[in-house]
């Protein structure tokens, strides 16, 4: 014990095993005695060329631990117990290091331990290149030796067992991975989660392969008539081929080298077979050049087995074509074609109570709308109608007969835009079979499908049971998706024209009381008695509020005064609606827009989804039919400014130019101003984008006071946030601006300059894709070069982010799908295993909050404020 530094407890430990054993430990341990002077003689000599400073001393020291725990080293040299101690009084001996020596020294010590560790496994891999299969052998022996019976005194590192075998170059066959995976017994693999009932590990070694039959790799004639097969089959055959050979070979005697050529390609075919996209193997490849189509690649991807055939089959009783808007029908509604509506069918039980409409039906038959195309016995054959025998089916029908009618008004159909990114990308609505050949949709539920009329399409599919009908009238309804389960707003409103008629409506408008009686006629809307005055548009869009409605918001408009005036409000901002009546304000896209209309909302969480779609309904029919009175057209006349106005942006950008000249200036001559923690190039850079930001801002308010006039429909659309912004009009009839790429001024080009057609090293506003024209002007073709290379950005920065954001959201939707919510509000996977204790932590759906909040009490204490002033006034 003493001269090998043991404890007790390692002594009997020691004694309990054989005596071949236990010598075999005390040569170790006399060994590992012998290299521990060896080792503090090497360490010594390195410390003494190096300085160190006291935090890489203790650093060093360190890692030497942790090497030497990972290694469990003893040194029972009685003079050297504590190998760290002593190292430790070596290096504090010493001041300064720098860091490439000190990782260099610690790589040394490293190797130093490292060679204690396996002296006679060192000793045998030396000559590597003379190893005999025996030597190997015995190097596998000694490691197994080393692993046994050393438990606590020399335990060999894992790397240290990959560095040897890597060394010796040595390769393990599948058959001894097989025969290792044998040994593994039942009760281990139930512990690596393998049931060894239905899939032992030595399966995942083949010693046969199964063969597909003929129906999953079908042979094709081409057109010339030689038959063409499959490209499993050429790998059936290349395995086949090369398998035979190798059998051959191996019987013959052939030597090793050919042997194991063959062996490697044999495995070269196999792994082909299984994939052909294979990391680090080349693919295998027609004559032609085109790779094979393996079982993986099959199996995979979009286009595989299971998204493409399984998860994307195509279904019946579906249609598919353009959509265009209608705002005539409800937003409940789709208007479906006619030649669809007679293709399309629903099969209709005959009954006594509807047997005779039934025969109207078949009396139609499929040419005539609305007409029937089959009529199914209840011995489930299936006739087809014809003027042939549209006569006997009439005379032959009875209860329990099926008929398959067209598509009439009123039916629930199911309609769809891709991709499908959320719920209410599927929703029910009820069938208007309209002319023509595309489908009908409301403008209003363009926001909810992220459609547009610019050539989207969509699907339909018409539901074939009571049942779906049923729930789809009641779940699926777009009436009943108005707030989104995103963010607890109105995802359905109001949107471009719509917008535009509530706005123009409610700011000044004034009609003599035939016109506004004309205007509510045309409109749908119930008409009040004659009184014999003048009407306001805000009267008349009052008509279409509920009564006892009180509310109050400020709208898109709003320039953010210091003090609010209310009701007084200058810009008409401020929405005040006392029992019914909008007193104050003007509608625009915060008061029913998509997204962000708070009169909506209000309308839909106090009177409920059915009032608040016929108010949407409504006020649509109101603002075109307005608004194809008043006309709505924008030309480039709304886009001029005047001369004044041209002269002060010209001088801003003077102004603005010369600024950026002197910084230039004091950035070449040394004297720039640095900002915190940045270098003369950045700072430079900083304050020339802030300068041009500042330009820029100051032209869109000269923009903005020149064009912001009643009759310039171009800025209404800016100030209703339907279309554009005050930079797009900016653009268009004052100057582009700076074009950007990656958030700073365009820098890189040829060599030291952006163009050819600057000066090398030029830093000036033009030279880095600043551009003075606007886009009524016209651009030169410098700054046609510089708008291209920022738009490109654009394009490329929007297509990898949707097509990051769709990956994203697939990858969730797979995570996150056997997710649910417990009566609870428990959120629990399939095995019940509870993810949260409560749903998003607060248990409020979303859908049903407001806007996020569970109650806005600052809307809530105005609209009691406003409600009791209508009641005292």
């Amino acid at each position: 014990m003493e001269k090998y530094n043991l404890t007790k407890q390692e002594i009997e430990k020691i004694l309990e095993l054989d005596q071949d054993s236990i010598n075999n430990i005390i040569n170790i341990l006399n060994k590992f005695g012998e290299k521990t002077k060896e080792l503090l003689e090497k360490i010594k000599e390195i410390m003494e060329k190096y300085n160190l400073t006291k935090a890489e001393i203790e650093k060093i020291l360190k890692k030497i631990e942790e090497l030497a725990k990972c290694y469990c080293i003893k040194f029972p040299d009685k003079n050297d117990k504590n190998l760290i101690d002593n190292i430790r009084n070596l290096l504090n001996k010493k001041e300064k290091l720098s860091i490439e020596k000190t990782k260099d020294l610690v790589g040394k010590i490293e190797n130093i331990l490292r060679s204690v560790m396996v002296p006679e496994v060192r000793e045998l891999v030396e000559n590597k290149c003379d190893l005999t299969q025996k030597e190997i052998d015995k190097i596998l022996e000694k490691i197994e030796e080393y692993t046994k019976t050393s438990d606590k005194f020399c335990r060999i590192n894992i790397r240290d067992v990959r560095r040897v075998l890597d060394r010796i170059d040595y390769k393990l066959t599948p058959s001894e991975v097989r025969d290792r995976l044998e040994r593994i017994t039942d009760d281990d693999a139930l512990i690596l989660g393998v049931n060894p009932e239905v899939a032992r590990p030595e399966w995942m070694v083949l010693t046969v392969l199964p063969v597909p039959p003929v129906t999953v790799r079908p042979s094709i004639t081409l057109e010339t008539g030689e038959r063409s097969e499959n490209d499993l089959t050429h790998k059936l055959v290349d395995i086949l081929r090369i398998n035979q050979r190798l059998k051959e070979n191996m019987e013959a005697g052939a030597p090793q080298l050919i042997v194991e050529d063959l062996w490697e390609l044999l495995q070269y075919h196999v792994t082909t077979y299984f994939d052909n996209d294979a990391a680090g193997v080349p693919p295998a490849r027609h004559r032609s050049g085109r790779p094979l189509k393996t079982l993986a690649q099959r199996l995979k991807g979009k286009e595989g087995r299971f998204r493409s055939n399984l998860s994307g089959k195509r279904v019946n009783f579906s249609a598919r074509t353009v959509i265009s808007p209608d705002p005539n029908i409800s937003i409940n509604e789709v208007g479906v074609p006619e030649i669809i509506a007679r293709e399309v069918t629903v099969p209709v039980y005959v009954t006594e109570w509807n047997i005779d409409r039934m025969r109207e039906y078949i009396e139609n038959g499929p040419d005539v709308h609305p007409g029937a195309n089959y009529v199914i016995r209840p011995d489930g054959r299936k006739i087809r109608i014809s003027t042939k025998n549209r006569k006997i089916i009439t005379g032959n029908l009875k209860p329990g007969y099926i008929v398959e009618r067209h598509l009439k008004d009123g039916d629930i159909v199911l309609f769809n835009r891709q991709p499908s990114l959320h719920r209410m990308s599927m929703m029910a609505h009820e069938v208007r079979v309209l002319p023509y050949k595309t489908f009908r949709l409301n403008p209003c539920v363009c926001p909810p499908y992220n459609a547009g009329f610019d050539g989207d399409e969509m699907n339909m599919h018409v539901l074939q049971t009571q049942e779906s009908i049923g729930d789809a009238r009641t779940l699926m309804i777009v009436q009943e998706h108005f707030l989104s389960p995103r963010f607890g707003g109105p995802i359905i409103g109001s949107i471009n024209d719509h917008t535009s008629g509530l706005y123009l409506l409610t700011k000044n408008a004034e009609f003599d009381e035939e016109d506004a009686l004309q205007l509510l006629k045309r409109a749908g809307i119930p008409l009040p008695s004659r009184e014999g005055r003048k009407w306001s548009g805000k009267e008349i869009f009052s008509l279409i509020l509920p009564d006892d409605l009180n509310t109050t918001f400020k709208v898109d408009s709003c320039k953010k005064c210091k003090e609010c005036l209310e009701e007084e409000c200058e810009h008409d901002a401020y929405v005040i609606i006392r029992n019914g009546e909008l007193k104050a304000g003007v509608i625009d896209k915060d008061a029913c827009g998509a997204f962000s209309g708070k009169l909506l909302n209000k309308i839909i969480r106090e009177y409920g989804a059915k009032k608040a779609g016929e108010f949407l309904e409504s006020s649509m029919r109101l603002a075109l039919t307005f608004l194809m009175k008043t006309g709505f057209t924008v030309s480039i006349r709304d886009f001029e400014i005047t001369e004044n106005a041209e002269d002060m942006i010209t001088e801003e950008l003077r102004i603005a130019e010369s600024r950026i000249d002197q910084m230039v200036d004091a950035y070449e001559n040394g004297t720039l101003e640095l900002l915190s923690d940045k270098s003369p190039e950045v700072t430079l850079e900083i304050e020339i984008m802030d300068i041009l930001r500042n330009a820029r801002e100051t032209s869109e308010k000269i923009v903005e006071n020149y064009l912001g006039m009643d009759w310039n429909h171009a800025f209404i659309m800016t100030r209703t946030s339907i279309k554009c912004s005050m930079i797009n009009l900016t653009q268009i009839s004052a100057f582009l601006g700076q074009q950007s790429v990656r958030g700073g001024r365009i820098s890189r080009g040829y060599n030291k300059r952006t163009l050819p057609h600057f000066r090398k090293g030029e830093i000036s506003a033009k030279s880095r894709g600043f551009i003075h024209s606007s886009y009524m002007k016209g651009l030169d073709p410098i700054e046609f070069f510089f708008h291209a290379i920022g738009g490109r950005e654009g394009l490329v920065n929007k297509e990898i982010r949707s097509s990051q954001s769709g990956y994203m959201q697939r990858r969730l939707v797979n995570a996150l799908q056997d997710l649910k919510v417990n009566e609870d509000e428990k959120v629990v996977d399939n095995r019940g295993f509870i993810i949260q204790t409560r749903f998003g932590e607060d248990g409020v759906d979303p859908a049903k909050s407001d806007y996020g909040k569970i109650v806005d009490l600052d809307r809530l204490v105005e609209e009691i404020r406003i409600s009791s002033k209508s009641k005292f006034s």
